[in-house]
């Protein structure tokens, strides 16, 4: 399968999930690995909350002002965007593979300090130590060869630059994916492969640890980023799964009609629903910054 966030050829680290999923699932046809073509539909999904996560991560970062950013993987622009709002940079470049996402970032940033670009995270289009500080937010785990991702970011970075990245607690805290992919294996357990959680279990602080590590960057650091992600309603928190955007909306979009309500119906069993209606989520990712 193709993921549309790195290309056509680049595929995803999981290229046969489909297959294996859908063992117990003929009749289904094969699961979809989930489109990323509609930056619109991308934000009430998790861009919402990624920028929740992207205020967090660069008060971490806490970077001086006046540098030279490169943001790959930077999607809709959520990160790009809380670079220009938060970190007074001198410049933002933002890199992704899928040419929907940049055009929609380019069209929400209006900034004469950022600049987008179409381009592969394990070879980018960029020179050597270009870059004071070198990140990716939510990315990562969906390049094909990571390890190739986080040394282009570190080639990318001038000496004792800050190369750092953050990705979703797949197997976690991310609960608004855990509640769905734990309801959804409750109803199809062939499907197991397809979770989220199943698929990226070593982006967590020690694999990404592993990754740096591997790399030659040092003084590591790690750490959580947990998020609120308050939904005013079920809907607010059910409706993003029909947009085919991502993994478990491209598995939701895959069902009949008739599964599709069962899981609907599953997760308003299983989700902590407030009297009032709205539900109250916790959000976490994993983040580490080294120098270079």
């Amino acid at each position: 399968m193709v993921d549309a966030r790195w290309g056509r050829g680049q595929t995803m680290a999981t290229d046969n999930v489909a297959d294996a999923g859908n063992a117990g699932n003929a009749g289904r046809g094969v699961i979809p690995a989930g489109r990323w073509d509609d930056g619109g539909m991308y934000e009430s999904y998790v861009g919402r909350w990624s920028r929740l996560v992207a205020r967090e991560f660069l008060a971490w970062l806490a970077m001086p002002a006046d540098a030279d950013w490169l943001d790959v993987g930077c999607g809709t622009g959520a990160l790009t965007q809380t670079i220009l709002a938060m970190a007074s940079p001198a410049s933002v470049r933002g890199i992704d593979r899928s040419p929907d996402f940049i055009e929609f970032a380019r069209l929400h940033t209006a900034d004469p300090r950022a600049t987008f670009a179409v381009g592969d995270a394990q070879a980018l289009p960029e020179p050597d130590a270009v870059a004071d500080v070198a990140v990716s937010g939510l990315a990562l785990n969906f390049v094909p060869q990571p390890e190739l991702a986080v040394a282009e970011l570190a080639r990318v970075t001038r000496p004792e630059g800050i190369v750092a990245v953050y990705v979703w607690d797949y197997a976690g805290e991310m609960q608004l994916m855990r509640y769905f992919w734990d309801a959804a294996l409750a109803l199809n357990p062939d499907d197991e492969a397809l979770d989220e959680g199943k698929r990226f279990p070593h982006f967590a602080a020690e694999g990404l640890v592993q990754l740096f590590t591997q790399t030659g960057l040092h003084q590591m650091e790690t750490r959580a980023i947990d998020v609120p992600t308050d939904f005013r309603d079920f809907d607010d928190y059910w409706t993003p799964f029909l947009s085919g955007q991502g993994a478990a909306p491209g598995y939701a979009m895959s069902l009949s009609e008739q599964q599709r309500a069962k899981l609907r119906e599953s997760l308003r069993s299983r989700l902590p629903i407030a009297s009032d209606g709205s539900i109250s989520l916790l959000a976490r990712a994993w983040a580490v910054k080294a120098r270079r």
